[in-house]
Formats: structure tokens, sequence, C-alpha cells
């Protein structure tokens, strides 16, 4: 069954294997996305940094496919749940999502909530789930992503970092 937890995990284990690439730095996340067609093919991979600019990971999978756009019905996967604010200003991941269209990401699936470092509250998935995406938390790797994820971070001493 291609919407099943199994199925879910395999992908999301690809994504995490994408954000192990994402150069370490302590001012973002180490994320990895990958997209999925209707038939279940992967279409396009990225992660955080991949493209030159302050890129994330699902920004870089949509740019690497463009000018194509994905296949109606298509899924993301992603290490972390979408941004909804960037503090650099660009723009944020979800509005991609929506910029699409409508029906092309039918379904984002993601490992882990967005920790609190950087923006203090993630809105992303009300907005999605408000345009008619659905929003899949699959439990099981959130331990390895955030590992990943915060591996250019300070260590956990109980200072902050300098952002």
């Amino acid at each position: 069954m291609f919407g099943d937890s199994t199925t879910h995990l395999h992908h999301l284990r690809r994504a995490l294997d994408e954000a192990r690439k994402s150069p370490p730095t302590a001012t973002a996340f180490c994320v990895g996305a990958v997209i999925i067609s209707p038939v279940g093919k992967i279409i396009s991979t990225g992660y955080t940094g991949e493209l030159p600019g302050n890129t994330h990971a699902e920004q870089c999978a949509f740019e690497k496919l463009a000018p194509e756009l994905p296949p109606l019905g298509s899924i993301l996967y992603t290490t972390m749940e979408p941004c909804s604010f960037r503090l650099s200003g660009n723009k944020p991941c979800v509005d991609r999502i929506l910029d699409l269209g409508e029906g092309r990401i039918k379904t984002v699936v993601v490992g882990v909530k967005e920790p609190g470092d950087f923006v203090e509250e993630n809105t992303g998935e009300g907005k999605l789930r408000k345009n008619g995406i659905e929003y899949v938390y699959v439990p099981g790797l959130e331990k390895d992503i955030l590992e990943v994820a915060k591996s250019g971070h300070p260590k956990e001493t109980g200072e902050k970092a300098t952002v």
C-alpha cells in the first residue's frame, strides 16, 4: 500500500540521507526532502544548502524540477515540517508548496515538527490543511532527524546560539 507507515518511513529515510548531505551551520537546520510521483517514483530530491543562496531542502527539490512542476497528486517527504516563516525574508517553503498550484502536492509527510530554535511557532501545518493538503506526521525517526538537523548547532550546554 502506497500510503502506509512502512512506505512513509522508507521515503523519510531517503530524505534523511539527503539531509546528511547538508553543510552543517549554526544558523539553519540540515533538512532533506524527497518528492514522490503519484505512481511512487522519486522525481526530485533536495537538501539544505544544495543550491546557491540560503536554500531550504524543499526549495532545492522544487528548483531542480523547474521548469517542470510535480505531477498532480505528488507527495513531499521532508525530515522537518516545511517552514512557514523565514528570518532571511525569503519565501517560506509552505508558500512555495502552495504556489505550485492546487493538487500538485497532495500530501506532505514530515518526520519532526520544527523546533523553536529560530522561529518560535511554525504555522505551516494549519496553512497546508486549510488549502486541502494532507499533512502526515510519521513518528520513529525523530532522534536521528534532530541529530542531523542540529549537526552544526552549539551543543546543548545551556548556552544560546549567537545567530
